[in-house]
Protein backbone atom coordinates (compact mmCIF):
# COMPACT_ATOMS: atom_id res chain seq x y z
CA UNK A 1 0.00 0.00 0.00
CA UNK A 2 1.49 3.39 -0.73
CA UNK A 3 2.48 5.78 2.09
CA UNK A 4 -0.25 8.26 1.31
CA UNK A 5 -2.78 5.69 1.87
CA UNK A 6 -1.22 4.39 4.90
CA UNK A 7 -0.46 7.19 7.20
CA UNK A 8 -2.51 9.65 4.74
CA UNK A 9 -1.22 13.74 4.03
CA UNK A 10 -2.82 15.04 7.50
CA UNK A 11 -1.92 12.92 10.22
CA UNK A 12 1.77 14.17 10.65
CA UNK A 13 -0.18 17.94 10.80
CA UNK A 14 -2.48 16.32 13.54
CA UNK A 15 0.02 15.22 15.94
CA UNK A 16 0.49 17.97 18.39
CA UNK A 17 3.06 17.71 21.29
CA UNK A 18 1.41 18.18 24.46
CA UNK A 19 2.58 21.22 26.16
CA UNK A 20 5.34 18.39 27.80
CA UNK A 21 7.54 20.78 30.31
CA UNK A 22 4.30 22.89 31.68
CA UNK A 23 2.53 19.51 32.25
CA UNK A 24 5.14 18.60 34.08
CA UNK A 25 6.05 21.21 36.29
CA UNK A 26 2.48 21.75 37.00
CA UNK A 27 3.00 18.29 38.64
CA UNK A 28 4.80 20.31 41.67
CA UNK A 29 3.61 23.73 42.55
CA UNK A 30 5.22 23.27 46.57
CA UNK A 31 5.41 26.58 48.37
CA UNK A 32 8.39 27.40 50.07
CA UNK A 33 6.94 27.28 53.37
CA UNK A 34 6.34 23.62 52.55
CA UNK A 35 9.36 23.12 51.63
CA UNK A 36 10.75 24.02 54.42
CA UNK A 37 8.68 22.33 57.32
CA UNK A 38 9.75 18.62 54.98
CA UNK A 39 11.45 16.21 56.73
CA UNK A 40 14.85 14.69 55.39
CA UNK A 41 12.81 11.98 54.57
CA UNK A 42 9.95 13.75 53.15
CA UNK A 43 12.02 15.81 50.64
CA UNK A 44 14.03 13.12 49.65
CA UNK A 45 10.64 11.36 48.39
CA UNK A 46 9.87 14.39 46.61
CA UNK A 47 13.59 14.89 45.04
CA UNK A 48 13.33 11.53 43.87
CA UNK A 49 9.77 12.12 42.70
CA UNK A 50 10.76 14.76 40.61
CA UNK A 51 13.81 12.96 39.09
CA UNK A 52 11.34 10.20 37.97
CA UNK A 53 9.32 12.70 36.39
CA UNK A 54 11.77 14.46 34.70
CA UNK A 55 12.73 11.39 33.34
CA UNK A 56 9.59 10.58 32.03
CA UNK A 57 9.39 14.18 30.43
CA UNK A 58 12.42 12.99 28.40
CA UNK A 59 10.88 9.69 27.37
CA UNK A 60 7.62 11.73 26.23
CA UNK A 61 9.81 14.00 24.20
CA UNK A 62 11.65 11.31 22.51
CA UNK A 63 8.14 10.19 21.54
CA UNK A 64 7.02 13.05 19.80
CA UNK A 65 10.76 13.35 18.08
CA UNK A 66 10.00 9.90 17.11
CA UNK A 67 6.09 10.46 15.61
CA UNK A 68 7.51 13.33 13.84
CA UNK A 69 10.19 10.97 11.87
CA UNK A 70 7.77 8.21 11.66
CA UNK A 71 5.80 10.74 9.44
CA UNK A 72 8.70 11.39 7.27
CA UNK A 73 10.15 7.81 6.68
CA UNK A 74 9.17 4.84 4.81
CA UNK A 75 6.56 2.80 5.21
CA UNK A 76 8.69 -0.24 5.81
CA UNK A 77 10.28 1.63 8.96
CA UNK A 78 6.66 2.12 10.64
CA UNK A 79 7.21 -1.40 12.63
CA UNK A 80 10.77 0.16 14.30
CA UNK A 81 9.05 3.56 15.25
CA UNK A 82 6.05 2.59 16.53
CA UNK A 83 7.86 0.00 18.79
CA UNK A 84 10.27 3.07 20.06
CA UNK A 85 6.93 4.95 20.66
CA UNK A 86 5.49 1.89 22.59
CA UNK A 87 8.66 1.90 24.87
CA UNK A 88 9.44 5.33 25.74
CA UNK A 89 5.75 6.10 26.54
CA UNK A 90 5.66 3.09 28.66
CA UNK A 91 8.78 4.23 30.60
CA UNK A 92 6.83 7.20 31.05
CA UNK A 93 4.16 5.40 32.77
CA UNK A 94 6.50 3.23 34.83
CA UNK A 95 8.71 7.09 36.25
CA UNK A 96 5.08 8.27 37.06
CA UNK A 97 4.17 4.46 38.80
CA UNK A 98 7.39 4.75 40.73
CA UNK A 99 6.95 7.93 41.82
CA UNK A 100 3.87 7.64 43.28
CA UNK A 101 4.95 4.19 44.85
CA UNK A 102 7.39 6.66 47.25
CA UNK A 103 4.39 7.98 48.89
CA UNK A 104 3.24 4.49 49.58
CA UNK A 105 4.84 4.86 53.47
CA UNK A 106 3.49 7.24 56.30
CA UNK A 107 6.93 9.31 56.03
CA UNK A 108 5.27 12.34 54.69
CA UNK A 109 2.59 14.48 56.08
CA UNK A 110 -1.43 13.14 54.20
CA UNK A 111 -2.35 16.72 53.00
CA UNK A 112 1.19 17.28 51.58
CA UNK A 113 1.21 13.36 50.01
CA UNK A 114 -2.43 13.41 48.60
CA UNK A 115 -1.98 16.26 47.15
CA UNK A 116 1.72 14.99 44.66
CA UNK A 117 -0.28 11.75 44.47
CA UNK A 118 -2.87 13.06 42.94
CA UNK A 119 -1.01 15.33 40.37
CA UNK A 120 1.24 12.41 39.66
CA UNK A 121 -1.58 9.79 39.20
CA UNK A 122 -3.04 12.81 36.70
CA UNK A 123 -0.14 12.59 34.71
CA UNK A 124 -0.03 8.70 34.66
CA UNK A 125 -3.59 8.66 33.73
CA UNK A 126 -2.90 11.18 30.80
CA UNK A 127 0.20 8.87 29.35
CA UNK A 128 -1.74 5.80 30.02
CA UNK A 129 -4.01 7.51 27.84
CA UNK A 130 -1.68 8.58 25.09
CA UNK A 131 -0.23 5.12 24.63
CA UNK A 132 -3.70 3.61 24.38
CA UNK A 133 -4.45 6.20 21.48
CA UNK A 134 -1.21 5.63 20.13
CA UNK A 135 -1.56 1.72 20.11
CA UNK A 136 -4.85 2.33 18.81
CA UNK A 137 -3.32 4.12 15.85
CA UNK A 138 -0.97 1.56 15.15
CA UNK A 139 -3.56 -1.17 14.84
CA UNK A 140 -5.57 0.21 12.41
CA UNK A 141 -2.07 1.05 10.17
CA UNK A 142 -1.45 -2.53 10.99
CA UNK A 143 -5.10 -3.68 10.07
CA UNK A 144 -4.91 -1.24 6.41
CA UNK A 145 -1.75 -3.55 5.39
CA UNK A 146 0.41 -0.55 5.87
CA UNK A 147 2.63 -2.64 7.84
CA UNK A 148 5.50 -4.08 5.37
Amino acid sequence: MERSQCLGPSWRRNVRPPAIQSYASGVFRLRANQLKQMKAKEYQAVKDCLAQINDGVGQLSQSIKELRRMGQDRVENFMWHESNVQTWVSTALTDATTCIDGFSGKAMGGKLRAIIKAKVLNVAQVTSNALALFNRFAARHRANGCNQ
